[in-house]
């Protein structure tokens, strides 16, 4: 597999892990399973599930950097890891966490950073 592909297929990995971990414990105060549990215990619930993450979004980072051998620059990496955390956490939301609709001002939102990224992976004249 491409670095690149192996990249992007970690990040989408990670930032599911990432999501679960800062918004899942909305969803299961909502549905009454952690209603009750104190902050501590939520916060070390939300690092057991962040550990996951980091599993997957340090790989991601290593194999894609361009002084490891990847194809991406460290910008080329942020934003792409941005866009693909804001898209997880859309999809998620919209059918697992929250059911909040999409609106235009989100999908206005998304098409400036999808411009962001061809933005960043534009030729350098320095």
């Amino acid at each position: 597999m491409k670095a690149s592909l192996i990249t992007i297929l970690l990040l989408i990995v990670s930032n599911v892990f990432m999501t679960f971990a800062w918004y899942g414990h909305l969803k299961l105060q909502s549905a009454g399973i952690s209603k009750n549990w104190p902050l501590i215990v939520v916060i070390l619930f939300s690092w057991g599930i962040a550990l996951l993450e980091y599993l997957f979004m340090i790989p991601a980072n290593r194999i894609g950097f361009q002084e490891n051998g990847g194809p991406f620059s460290l910008f080329q990496l942020k934003i792409i890891q941005e866009v693909i955390s804001l898209t997880v956490f859309t999809i998620l939301a919209m059918f697992f966490l929250s059911g909040e609709k999409l609106h235009w001002n989100n999908v206005a939102a998304f098409i400036c950073l999808v411009a962001a990224v061809c933005f960043t992976f534009l030729p350098n004249k320095s």
